[in-house]
C-alpha cells in the first residue's frame, strides 16, 4: 500500500499551490464523486497504473497483493494513493468526496472497462 500526503508547495494571500504528481506520464486524468457511504473499486487492472488524489472529503482505502491480506488505511484531502498493475484496490466514502484518478495504461476513455477485471469477493464493502 502506498500513499503520501502531497505537500504544499507554495502559499500566500492568494492561496496555495501543490503539486500533485513530478515527473509521471499519464494518459488520463478523471474526476470521480464520491456520496458518503458509496464503494467505488473492488477491482483490479493488468496493465494500468491508477494514482488517486483526494481533492476533498475522507475514504477507507484497501488494497491487496495477490492473496495476501488486506491493507486498510484512511486518507483525505491532499493525499495520493498509488497501485500498481495487479493491486486489488477499493474505496469507501467515510463523507462525500471527490477524488482525481490520473492513470497510465489503456484503463481510460471508451476503454474504461477493457482493463478492469471485478473481484469475485469484494475487498471493502
Amino acid at each position: 500500500m502506498q500513499v503520501e500526503k502531497k505537500p504544499i508547495n507554495f502559499e500566500d494571500a492568494r492561496g496555495t499551490i501543490r503539486d500533485i504528481l513530478i515527473g509521471v506520464d499519464v494518459d488520463a486524468v478523471t474526476i470521480i464523486t464520491c456520496a458518503k457511504n458509496s464503494v467505488r473499486g473492488n477491482h483490479f487492472h493488468k496493465k494500468t497504473t491508477q494514482n488517486t488524489y483526494v481533492v476533498s472529503g475522507k475514504l477507507i482505502y484497501a488494497t491487496q497483493q495477490d492473496d495476501g491480506p488486506i491493507e486498510t488505511k484512511t486518507v483525505e484531502t491532499g493525499d495520493i494513493t498509488i497501485d500498481i498493475p495487479g493491486s486489488r484496490h477499493a474505496f469507501k466514502a467515510l463523507k462525500d468526496s471527490v477524488i482525481l484518478q490520473m492513470s497510465k495504461g489503456p484503463r481510460q476513455g471508451k476503454e474504461y472497462e477493457s482493463d478492469t477485471f471485478r473481484l469475485e469477493k469484494p475487498i471493502l464493502s
